[in-house]
């Protein structure tokens, strides 16, 4: 009898993880990310790897970063995933999926209000001339704009090399247009955890590529990381959590992340950056990724479609004196079509239902595509290496397992 007993509660329990899975899949339930703030993961596990890695290594990965969205503290208790410096934590609703696609078919959030000051020093963003060439479709679907200058002429707060101190933060965040409260003590806190997450990053490339890229470490020490973590949507800064021992994705607002910073050097690495490369980002997001190659090829172009989110991250390439990277407001299914030549690099930071043609015409000749394949929200997804050879056949191959925020647009609508 008691034997039978245990075997019907093992029934049950299954049955009752069964149905909590199912309801999971359909959207009844919130997403671990949903319920602690954070996102869905760029999660990097391990299906066709540069270097070998076991089974144990990638499930151990999926589940720490899908699962684990808070940290231990130095006493060993769990803090919370994101800590803002001046007010509640920024947190992702339960509906992510339908703000998102809100957010990017309709446009209907618009930035919040800005402070008097603020809105005064900050011009408004200037139109991109629509070129003879490019068709109605493409601009009714995506608003050019030029990257607002803050300040007019104003001298950018900082340059790549030059001394990055709390006093030089400040004031790049302060021409940015956004607001921190981020104590001095922490910021020079910051900056010794960036050395531990900089010995990191050498030791994950390594194992992965066999060797570690001094140009992508070189761009890692070079940025300030702190400088980007910032909810977009609150309007309120993170940056105490830059640097995290444990990398994970962060919230930035209007279902938007950055991305962790392994995953941001693996993707970087295998794209192959060279100095002369001209390269085009889909999914500007934080700004992080497209600033990140700036400081390795000759010029970045970067599409985001969530239009209050472009608008804003816009700013912030200037006062960092990153003068090679253009941005827009679109749909990055159409590329950039102006840009003569093409793109020697593509990277699309979000996941994709398939490849848009458009991206592999403006792919030149030994060019590398990089695009997580996927349906949005669920796992599966497959990182893609496309290259073109000199007579212009595409090629590709299956890369890793990962998981990323979807692709909107017309990339959603299916193939036309």
């Amino acid at each position: 009898m008691r034997r039978k007993s245990l075997i019907i509660s093992a029934g049950l329990a299954a049955a009752v993880l069964l149905a909590l899975a199912g309801a999971l899949t359909m959207g009844l339930l919130p997403a671990p990310w949903q319920v602690t703030g954070s996102v869905p993961p760029a999660v990097f596990v391990s299906t066709a790897a540069p270097a070998p890695a076991t089974l144990a290594d990638a499930t151990t990965l999926a589940d720490s970063t899908a699962a684990s969205m808070t940290a231990p503290d130095s006493t060993g208790s769990t803090a919370p995933a994101v800590r803002a410096e001046a007010a509640p934590a920024p947190t992702l609703a339960t509906a992510q999926a339908t703000n998102l696609a809100q957010a990017t078919a309709s446009n209907p959030v618009q930035p919040p209000a800005q402070p008097a000051a603020v809105a005064a020093s900050l011009p408004a963003a200037a139109p991109l001339p629509a070129p003879a060439h490019l068709t109605g479709k493409a601009l009714a679907l995506g608003e050019a704009q030029a990257a607002p200058v803050p300040g007019g002429g104003e001298a950018a707060a900082w340059s790549p090399g030059a001394p990055w101190n709390f006093k030089t933060f400040r004031e790049a965040m302060r021409q940015s247009g956004r607001t921190t409260e981020l104590p001095k003590q922490e910021f020079a806190e910051l900056q010794a955890r960036k050395l531990v997450a900089m010995q990191s990053i050498e030791r994950y490339l390594k194992r992965r590529f066999g060797q570690a890229d001094p140009g992508v470490l070189r761009a890692f020490r070079e940025l300030p990381r702190e400088y980007f973590h910032y909810d977009y949507q609150r309007r309120q800064a993170f940056a105490s959590n830059s640097y995290e021992a444990a990398p994970k994705p962060w919230a930035i607002g209007y279902g938007s992340a950055l991305s962790d910073y392994l995953g941001q050097a693996y993707m970087t690495q295998l794209s192959r950056p060279r100095h002369g490369d001209t390269v085009l980002e889909i999914g500007t997001g934080s700004g992080f990724q497209s600033s990140l190659l700036s400081r390795i090829v000759k010029d970045v172009y970067s599409v985001e479609i969530i239009k209050p989110l472009g608008t804003e991250v816009a700013r912030i390439y200037k006062p960092l004196g990153l003068s090679n990277v253009r941005t827009r407001v679109g749909d990055g299914y159409y590329g950039w079509p102006e840009v003569q030549g093409g793109f020697d690099i593509i990277m699309v930071t979000c996941v994709a239902r398939y490849v848009s043609p458009e991206l592999l015409r403006q792919l030149k000749p030994e060019g590398r595509l990089i695009v997580p394949i996927g349906q949005p929200f669920k796992r599966g997804q497959v990182l893609y290496v496309f290259t073109k050879d000199k007579a212009g056949k595409v090629h590709s191959r299956k890369d890793m397992g990962v998981f990323f925020i979807p692709m909107t647009g017309k990339i959603l609508q299916g193939k036309s």
